[in-house]
Parts: structure tokens; C-alpha cells; sequence
């Protein structure tokens, strides 16, 4: 057993997605957490900070100029590696910038600066899930997932609580930007030993091309749908359980904010580790179904921890119990649901189909919150994480749906095509897409209001409102479409 669990560091290309994982995840607490804590320990007021977290953004619009990177290749290192080396040289030149700035004095440039990291770190991300969905054949992809789960994972602690204690005990806050931005050249390092995967497809002879034939490729295939809602879906248990945790062991269990901090930052995080690279090492015996399939009903049965923590007295060893489980659970989902996104990606144009699928994946995190709040207003903690348990259900059963389509994606690393129904299915895209112009416009509009540029009061409310509406009417369209053709192509 722990020569099968190492046998994922052998691998031909395991150094370098840790590696290249490590970089990618340097620079997200660099504009979030850690300039935060130099902003507050600087004085600066809190309403700028706040206004300084939209520079996190750039991690949710990734998709939209990602289709550049799959139809432009740099003349250096090719396609893939030309981009990562291009984006991680821009990331030391901004980072080590950074360090010569002084929060309380120029605020301009620290957030010009913010943004320029934040634009240039998820245009790596882009570029390295593209990257090892070009390079790992299907067989490797969920070890693959796990490796680079550790290293951004890793990455995450030294950029976060690691670089805060090196601030205040040893190098200062400019200081420590610096030693970040030295640390950012491993990546550079990792890119230039990488090999260029070879893809065999083309790349978009047009940026029309990059930006509609993906779009195309995947709403042609069977179940795309469905498979959508799935991604949507597969983590929401998880998300619902994660929204409100840290209110929940303070507020409701009555623990001190020290003690969930410790447990969390490092109990947790070695647990999203192991259960990363433990979920990696099964998926070596496993299919891609069935290892999602165990996975998430791990990741739902282990929301029980929390259920117990509201029913039972206080305790630090049951949190830490609780927190570790569900930690070590969700790891396990993640390099799995990391490994379906790689095999959902056609290699033409992996960086924009990854990115827009991630994108998508990230749904349920991000909204979750109001609706979870509402809910323990309603119902109490023990209620809310038994719902939490039922939440993780439909992505389960949705993934039984799509069995069938995932397991001959994963052996011939092709996809079903869609036969039926095509006049429904496009009224359904435009749906889709007409809902999701809305959504943007309200996002503009927002954002224009919160820097006071102007002032409509209503019309943010309506525009959500009716983007989420035909958004959701597009969905319902489609997926019952694919439920259709389904039952027509068992009866044939």
C-alpha cells in the first residue's frame, strides 16, 4: 500500500506539475489575504481595503481572454510553455514591484499593481490547467490533479500565514514581497525543463474560431448538458458545509478564533493534502466514474462531522476530528473532479474550455452564502448541515446519468456526439447566453455604482434577476433535452 501511495511521485511528470502547482497558487494570497494584513497593519481605512478585494475578479473572468491563449503561440517554447514563461516573468517583475510601494502612500500604484498580479497569476492558471490537460494521458490525469493540488496547496501556506510571519518577525513587509518574487522563478525554472506536450490538434486558425468553436465542440456533444449541471452540482454539499464553517465554530460551537484559525490553517490544510494525493493514488485502480462516485459520497457523508459538533458539547478534539475528515474527503473530490475537467477538455482548445468549466465550477462556492445564512436563520446549525448531507445528492445522481458518456470519454478520449433535438438545443444556448450577457451587464453596472460613476438604484436588481431567470430557463431546456435523448437512445 505505501509503495502504491508513492508511486505518484515516480511518475514521469510529477515534479514538474508540483512545481509548475506551486507557482500557480503563489500569487493568489499575495492581493488577497497577505495585502490585506499589510493594508490593516499600515492603517489604511477599511473601506479601501474592501474595495481592494475586487482585484480577485480576474480569477472569475479568466474565461473571457482565455481564448487568446489558445489561438496565439509565442515564438518561444511553444504554445503552452511560451505562455507560462511570458505570464510567470510578468508575475516576478509586478511582485517584486510591489515591494517598493508603501500602502499608506500610494495607493494608485499598489492597486494598479494588485490587479496587474491578479490579471497575470490567473492567466497562469489558465495556461497550466491547459497545460497538463494537454500533457497527461487519461490514465495519469488523476494523479496529475493531485500533485498539482499539493503544490498550490503548499504554495497557498507560504503566500499566506508562512509570508505573514516572516513579515513581522524577520523581513518586513516590502522585504518579504521581494523574497515572494524570488520565489516566483521556480516556475520559471519548471517551465523551462517542461516538455511541450503534443497535441496532434491544431490550434483556432482565427480568434473567432477560439472563442465560438469551443463553445460549439462542447454544446455538441452528448449530455453536455447535463454534464454542465454535474459540474454545478458535484461540490455542492461541500460548498454549503464550507460557506458558513468558520461563523459556525465560533459563533454556534463557541470556539475562539485562535484555535479555529490554528486547526484550520494547519490540520486542514494536511488533510486536503493527504486525502489530494490519497484520492490520486486510488484513482490508479479506479475509474474516473467510480472514483467520482466514491468521492463524493465521502465528501457529503463527511458534513455529518459538523452535524455532530452542533448536536454535542464543545470539544477541540471533535472540531479537529470534523475538520479533518471533511478536509480529507474533499481532497479526494477535488483531484477527481480536477481529473474530469481534464478529460472533458478537447486538447484544440483546452485553455478555454478548462477555463470556462472551472468557472462554472466555482457557481455553487460563490453563491451559496446568502442561501445558506437565510437557512440557519430558518432552521438552526444541526438542521442546516444534515441539509448540507442531502445537498451533495443531486450531483451523485446526475453522475450516474452521465455514466455512460463519461466512461467512453475516458477510454477512447472522444466524445459522443449529439444526434437529436438541434433546433431545441439552440434556442437553449441562446437562452444561455442571453441570460449570461445580462449577468455581466449587471456586474458592470455594480461595479460602476460601488465607484460611484453612477447611481441606478433598481436596475442592478432587475438585470440579475432576469439574467438568472433566462439563465435558468436555458439550463432547464437543455437538460431536459439531454434526459430525452437519453431515454430515446436506450429504447433504440
Amino acid at each position: 500500500m505505501v509503495s502504491q501511495y508513492f508511486k505518484i511521485f515516480t511518475q514521469r511528470n510529477t515534479l514538474i506539475l508540483l512545481l509548475l502547482g506551486f507557482a500557480s497558487g503563489l500569487p493568489l494570497a499575495l492581493t488577497s489575504g497577505t495585502l490585506q494584513a499589510w493594508m490593516t497593519v499600515e492603517n489604511v481605512d477599511l473601506r479601501t481595503i474592501g474595495i481592494f478585494s475586487l482585484v480577485g475578479q480576474a480569477y472569475v473572468f479568466k474565461f473571457l481572454w482565455s481564448p487568446m491563449m489558445d489561438r496565439y503561440t509565442p515564438s518561444f517554447f511553444g504554445r503552452r510553455r511560451g505562455w507560462l514563461i511570458l505570464t510567470q516573468l510578468l508575475l516576478v517583475v509586478a511582485i517584486f514591484a510591489m515591494g517598493f510601494m508603501d500602502p499608506s502612500k500610494e495607493l494608485f500604484w499598489l492597486a494598479s499593481l494588485a490587479v496587474l498580479i491578479a490579471f497575470a497569476s490567473a492567466s497562469q492558471d489558465i495556461v497550466f490547467d491547459a497545460y497538463k490537460t494537454d500533457l497527461l494521458p487519461s490514465a495519469e490525469r488523476g494523479n496529475g490533479a493531485a500533485v498539482s493540488v499539493l503544490g498550490y496547496r503548499l504554495a497557498m501556506l507560504v503566500s499566506g500565514g508562512l509570508a505573514l510571519w516572516i513579515a513581522d518577525h524577520y523581513l518586513g513587509w516590502q522585504h518579504m514581497y521581494w523574497l515572494m518574487a524570488g520565489l516566483m522563478l521556480i516556475g520559471v525554472v519548471a517551465t523551462t525543463m517542461a516538455p511541450e506536450p503534443d497535441v496532434g490538434e491544431p490550434a483556432p486558425s482565427s480568434i473567432e474560431i477560439a472563442v465560438i468553436a469551443p463553445l460549439k465542440d462542447f454544446f455538441g456533444r452528448n449530455n453536455a448538458w447535463l454534464i454542465l449541471l454535474l459540474i454545478v452540482m458535484y461540490k455542492m454539499g461541500d460548498a454549503f458545509a464550507g460557506s458558513l464553517s468558520t461563523t459556525f465554530l465560533i459563533r454556534g460551537v463557541g470556539f475562539d478564533a485562535g484555535e479555529v484559525g490554528l486547526v484550520n490553517k494547519t490540520l486542514g490544510l494536511l488533510a486536503t493534502i493527504i486525502g489530494a494525493l490519497y484520492g490520486g493514488m486510488l484513482m490508479q485502480r479506479l475509474s474516473l466514474f467510480r472514483a467520482l462516485m466514491l468521492f463524493g459520497i465521502l465528501q457529503g457523508v463527511s458534513n455529518a462531522g459538523y452535524w455532530i459538533l452542533a448536536v454535542t458539547d464543545k470539544h477541540l478534539y471533535s472540531m479537529g476530528t470534523a475538520i479533518f475528515f471533511e478536509n480529507l474527503c474533499g481532497g479526494m473530490g477535488t483531484a477527481a473532479f480536477v481529473a474530469l475537467l481534464m478529460t472533458l477538455c478537447n486538447r484544440s482548445f483546452s485553455a478555454t474550455q478548462f477555463a470556462l468549466l472551472s468557472a462554472l465550477s466555482a457557481v455553487g462556492r460563490v453563491y451559496v452564502g446568502p442561501i445558506a445564512a437565510w437557512f440557519v436563520e430558518a432552521h438552526g446549525w444541526p438542521l442546516f448541515y444534515l441539509f448540507s448531507i442531502v445537498a451533495a445528492v443531486p450531483g451523485l445522481i446526475l453522475l450516474a446519468i452521465c455514466r455512460q458518456t463519461l466512461e467512453y470519454t475516458q477510454k477512447t478520449d472522444q466524445f459522443l456526439p449529439r444526434i437529436d433535438f438541434a433546433t431545441s438545443y439552440h434556442l437553449a444556448l441562446r437562452l444561455l447566453l442571453a441570460g449570461c450577457l445580462l449577468l455581466v451587464t449587471w456586474l458592470v453596472i455594480l461595479t460602476s455604482n460601488g465607484l460611484g460613476w453612477t447611481s441606478w438604484s433598481t436596475l442592478p436588481e432587475r438585470l440579475v434577476e432576469l439574467g438568472a431567470l433566462i439563465c435558468l430557463a436555458g439550463i432547464v431546456l437543455g437538460s431536459t433535452l439531454d434526459f430525452l435523448a437519453l431515454r430515446r437512445q436506450n429504447v433504440v
